[in-house]
This record gives C-alpha cells, sequence and structure tokens, in this order.
C-alpha cells in the first residue's frame, strides 16, 4: 500500500469536496485489500493495483473496485456490467453475473455491504483506530450530544472530528454534511483526513439508517452513547420493534474495550446494551446510575444542575438538554478526562444551531425558537420546556409542518401535540418533496382534536406562515418554528430552495 506523501488528499464522494477529484494517491494490491473481508470464491489476478472503491457504478473509473450492494431502491449487481465497461478492475458482488470477461477479478461474497465497510477501512488504513472514535446514537439529541462532545474536546486542547447532521469537521475546517451518517467509503475518508489532520478524537452521530444498512462496519469504536428511541423513520424500518432493532445493532457490534454508555431513563436503556460485549455505564436524572445529576432550575437564561455535589450553570435551554449535557460529562469522564476541567469548559458552551435556537424581535419582549423537532415526542419536549419558561400571561404560537415521503403516521400526532402545548397552531409545509404539501397537512389536521380547531390555521407558504405567527404575537409571546431546525434549503419536487427558518423568523419579527 502506498500513501500519499506530498498532495493532500481529496475525495470526490465527500460532500462539499470539488468535482472530479480522486481519493488521492493511495494505491494497495487488490490481495491485501481482500484480506480484510470473507471470501466464498475468486477468479481472475489478484495482483492489480486498486487505486478506489465505488458502489455507484457512475463513479467507477480503470483501478476501481466496484462493490454490488443490494440498496432500497436500487441493486447494484444489475449495474456490473456498466462497471466492467468503465474499467473495473475488480468485482465484489453476492451473485456473480454469467458473463465475466477476462482481465476483471470477480470475488463473491455473503454480505457485500459488510464487505464494504470492512474494505474501505482497509483501504484508508484503518483510520479508526488511529484515533477514539465515538458514536451517538438515539431518536433525539444525537447532533447536540455529538456536536458538545467535539467542542468540548476542542476547549480542553485536543483537536476532534465530527459527523454530525449539520455539518462536518476535521478539527475546525467545516464539510456541509448532507446524511446523517455518510455512506461506507465516505465515513472512512473523512476520518482518514482527520487522522492526517492530526486529530485525537472523532465524534458522530449513529443513524438507525446506517446501522441497519451496515455503514458503519469497519468502525473500531472507542465508545457509545444511546440518547432515547421513541417513533421515527416508520416509513424505512415498517415497526417500532425493528427501528429499536436497528438502533440495538450499534452497541451489538462494540468491542469490549470499548464503553457503552446509556440513557436509563429511557426505558429501552438497557435493552440497547442487552448483548454489547462494551463496558455498561448509565446516565440519568431520576434513578441511580454511573453518571447523575440533578436539575436544580430551568430558565430562559439556561440550567442549573448539580453534578455529584458540583454545582453547573449551562447556557442550554430545557430538561432535555440536562440529559445531552450528562451525556457528554459521562463520556468525557470515561475517555480520562479530569471532573473539574471537563465541567468547567462545558459550562462555556452554547447552543448547537437550529436546537432550540432562539431570537428575541428588536425593541419588544416577543421570543422566537427555532427547533428540529420533527417528531412528536421531540415537538412534545421543547413545547413542555417553553411552558416551564414561559412568565405570566404570554402566549406560545407553534408553527410545524411534517416532511414529504417520510413516516406518515406521525403527521396527526405532530398536529395533536401541537395543539395540545399551545395557544395557536400554524400548520404548514415542512420539506414535500415529491408531495403535495395541502396533502400533507389535510393528514396533520386529522389529529386536530375538536376543541382545537379554532386555534388552527393552515398556510401551505412557510415563509407565510412564519409571518403570520409572528403577526399574531403580543407582547411576551413565544413563537417556536419547528421541524427544519439549521437546514437551509426546502425541498420541493426535488429540488432544493433556499430557505433558512431562523432568518425568516429574525426577518418576520422584525417586521410585524
Amino acid at each position: 500500500m502506498h500513501w500519499p506523501t506530498d498532495d493532500k488528499a481529496c475525495y470526490a464522494q465527500l460532500p462539499g469536496a470539488k468535482a472530479n477529484c480522486t481519493y488521492s494517491r493511495i494505491r494497495m494490491e487488490l490481495k491485501e485489500l481482500l484480506g480484510a473481508i470473507e471470501i466464498q470464491s475468486s477468479e481472475g489476478e489478484l495482483s492489480a493495483q486498486v487505486k478506489q472503491i465505488d458502489f455507484d457504478s457512475r463513479k467507477v473509473a480503470p483501478g476501481s473496485v466496484f462493490v454490488a450492494i443490494r440498496g432500497t431502491q436500487v441493486d447494484g449487481h444489475n449495474f456490473i456490467g456498466k462497471a466492467i465497461e468503465q474499467g473495473a478492475a475488480a468485482i465484489v458482488a453476492e451473485q456473480l453475473p454469467e458473463e465475466r470477461p477476462t482481465g476483471v477479478a470477480f470475488i463473491q461474497v455473503a454480505d457485500s455491504a459488510t464487505a464494504l465497510g470492512r474494505m474501505a477501512s482497509r483501504f484508508f488504513g484503518e483510520p479508526s483506530r488511529q484515533l477514539k472514535l465515538v458514536g451517538v446514537t438515539g431518536t433525539n439529541g444525537k447532533t447536540t450530544t455529538a456536536t458538545l462532545l467535539h467542542e468540548l474536546f476542542t476547549a480542553l486542547g485536543y483537536k476532534a472530528g465530527l459527523l454530525s447532521t449539520v455539518r462536518n469537521k476535521v478539527g475546525q475546517a467545516i464539510l456541509p454534511a448532507a446524511y446523517t451518517t455518510p455512506d461506507a467509503v465516505a465515513v472512512q475518508a473523512l476520518l482518514r483526513e482527520m487522522v492526517d489532520a492530526g486529530c485525537d478524537y472523532a465524534f458522530m452521530e449513529v443513524s438507525s439508517h446506517a446501522a441497519h444498512q451496515k455503514r458503519i462496519e469497519g468502525l473500531y469504536f472507542a465508545g457509545g452513547i444511546f440518547t432515547n428511541i421513541t417513533h421515527d423513520h416508520l416509513d424505512y424500518h415498517k415497526t417500532f420493534q425493528a427501528y429499536i432493532e436497528a438502533k440495538k445493532m450499534f452497541f451489538d457490534i462494540l468491542p469490549k474495550t470499548a464503553f457503552a454508555l446509556v440513557n436509563i431513563d429511557d426505558k429501552r436503556g438497557g435493552v440497547m446494551v442487552q448483548n454489547t460485549r462494551a463496558k455498561k455505564y448509565t446516565y440519568s436524572l431520576q434513578a441511580m446510575a454511573s453518571f447523575r445529576a440533578r436539575l436544580l432550575d430551568n430558565s430562559i437564561t439556561g440550567l442549573h444542575l448539580d453534578f455529584g455535589g458540583r454545582e453547573f450553570f449551562s447556557r442550554l435551554i430545557g430538561e432535555f438538554n440536562a440529559y445531552n449535557l450528562l451525556a457528554v460529562f459521562g463520556a468525557a469522564i470515561l475517555l480520562g478526562q479530569d471532573e473539574v476541567e471537563t465541567l468547567t469548559a462545558l459550562s462555556q458552551l452554547g447552543a448547537v444551531e437550529g436546537r432550540f435556537d432562539y431570537v428575541a424581535g428588536p425593541q419588544s419582549s416577543r421570543i422566537g425558537i427555532v427547533d428540529y423537532a420533527h417528531t412528536p415526542d421531540a415537538l412534545e419536549k421543547v413545547l413542555s420546556t417553553i411552558h416551564q419558561l414561559r412568565q405570566g400571561n404570554s402566549q406560545i404560537i407553534t408553527v410545524v409542518g411534517c416532511g414529504g415521503d417520510r413516516d406518515r403516521a406521525k403527521r396527526p400526532r405532530m398536529a395533536k401535540v401541537a395543539c395540545d402545548y399551545s395557544d395557536q397552531v400554524v400548520l404548514t409545509s415542512d420539506n414535500p418533496r415529491s408531495e403535495d404539501p395541502d396533502a400533507i397537512i389535510a393528514e396533520m389536521q386529522q389529529g386536530i382534536p375538536p376543541y382545537a380547531v379554532r386555534k388552527v390555521l393552515s398556510i401551505t407558504s412557510r415563509k407565510e406562515a412564519i409571518r403570520t405567527a409572528c403577526r399574531l404575537a403580543r407582547e411576551g409571546d413565544i413563537i417556536l418554528v419547528a421541524g427544519k431546525g439549521h437546514e437551509k434549503y426546502q425541498e420541493i419536487k426535488g429540488v432544493r430552495h433556499p430557505f433558512d427558518d431562523k432568518e425568516e423568523l429574525v426577518q418576520a419579527l422584525a417586521e410585524a
């Protein structure tokens, strides 16, 4: 294997990378690459020099290994012929094609997705073994927890990497993020960049999709964190039990040298670690646990907590953030950090973009809050927190929609939660994607309780919905714009149009 000695690696598959870049000058003999996987059969010459690994036939170039993956929409086995036409040096597949031309190696495996992850790890020099990688999974709190860990360890003097829904970071260099967990090749490429940049730690969100699709195969984790689990992504997993099992898969693959830190206040916290080989630890605000805190005060100015006799103040708001902070604290201690230094640094950290991100109206006491809450449970947590924070006769006005081409069962539930916890509700579009936004809103309307009909408006334009909410607000009222959080676009009919909830809210508050 030959690593680049001068030019910095540039990866075509990474979000934000320049067009037509190659991975780098990495070269590896095919036989060495295949040493990372279990082979059922092989034919052809195995001494070819591999230049890159692809699972998308459109990216195959001479010297590529094409791995045929059975995806949810497309089966890569149908594109083996195209990959060969484009110069693939080798084909890795679960089922080999009948026509196998000479000059191309054919390798049969039991599971292509597993093979892809492990081959990608070998190709990039097993970067996850060269730093301490911590994964965070759960329905809510993944982004905040992973981001806070990155910021905390940066404040403690370490160089760290981040893979999150909002952004990927190599040290302080930012790359935009397209998915919660990138594909197996992109993850390994990013981790290689982190190692080459001198990172000591890396923190990443681990989605249920990534675990189920084996995108985390080939990764060596130093630790895993479970935040909570509620109904989500049933459009993909079909049942809640399947969703739970997908999350649990992450803990099942942790090595015995890793830690597994779970929120024991979630009734499924124990389930997550039933079969893990990792060392088990718990955190809680309510029960005895390895890491426990007491919530002393929760106000619009932040949280006041007691961590084992040490009082702690944070600018973050809401009980859900108390859990996030506790998870971060526990993970830091398990990674060998000093308690006092950790709490001191943690107290200086602010909110993560799009997570209970609030702004005040100019020359007004009205408050606007932007939050990524896009599940009934997350929305209920945010609105419950706002209830605890509001003063006097202030009203809560909620603007909320539901994404298209996603779990339809949660649409009426989202509307009901908004009605139960708000004085006024504006139903609107989120990312309708390929669906009719009015049809999505109509499904949400089915969840409006009879008592709440008069306090609900339906406005398809998200921009106009936010403006209307601000015009309805009086002094002291709180406006929540939920669902999109950090996103800077609105996806309609396959096209992403620029749209920023926070920017729209600031402007609407100024105009109202």
